[in-house]
């Protein structure tokens, strides 16, 4: 299994400074962090890769320009979301070739390109309302339900008792859910 934490703070403020050797690791240290918010936010595995492999970039060339190190996470989501969002505003625009009927029978049932936008749109939605979030809420919703730590290690990694992340996890989470119930898309316009 991959790594379970971010890269340290220390390492962070190395490749923030310039070390070849700490963004190396940094970049590295992130990677599998990256490739499973690509692969939640994407439509295709194809456009995962992709996505996660120009946020890498980003990361490599923009470490400097990371203003707080403990923001690492939250910062690579949002590089993570627009790239997976670019790439369904291209695939609107240019739209993959039909595939004529007589293949349709071979192929296992997919959904269809409306959904995939609107699987996107609505991770778009869920980002958002994470980024608006309280930093000390937004940080514990992150690495609780998008890394997947434990109660344990998050109250650790962020200094509180168990029983405070616990609190911040669930006012994160009702602040998100208030936000996207009153966002929620309307009904159809047609």
């Amino acid at each position: 299994m991959a790594e379970a934490t971010w890269p340290g703070e220390r390492l962070i403020v190395a490749a923030q400074r310039g070390d070849v050797e700490s963004i190396s690791a940094l970049v590295s240290g992130s990677h599998p962090h990256v490739r499973r918010f690509a692969r939640t936010l994407c439509a295709t595995p194809e456009d995962a890769e992709d996505a996660a492999q120009e946020a890498l970039i980003i990361l490599y060339r923009k470490i400097g320009t990371l203003r707080a190190t403990g923001a690492l996470a939250s910062w690579m989501f949002r590089i993570v979301r627009n790239e997976c969002l670019r790439r369904a505003r291209l695939t609107l625009r240019h739209p993959p070739p039909v595939v004529p009927a007589a293949y349709e029978a071979e192929r296992p049932a997919a959904s269809s390109a409306e959904d995939e936008v609107l699987r996107r749109l609505e991770a778009d939605r869920v980002a958002a309302a994470i980024a608006a979030l309280p930093a000390d809420q937004r940080n514990v919703l992150i690495m609780r339900d998008i890394q997947g730590l434990s109660g344990r290690m998050v109250a650790g990694a962020l200094g509180l008792s168990v029983a405070a992340m616990k609190s911040r996890l669930h006012r994160a989470r009702a602040a998100v859910q208030r936000t996207l119930e009153s966002t929620s898309w309307g009904g159809d316009d047609d």
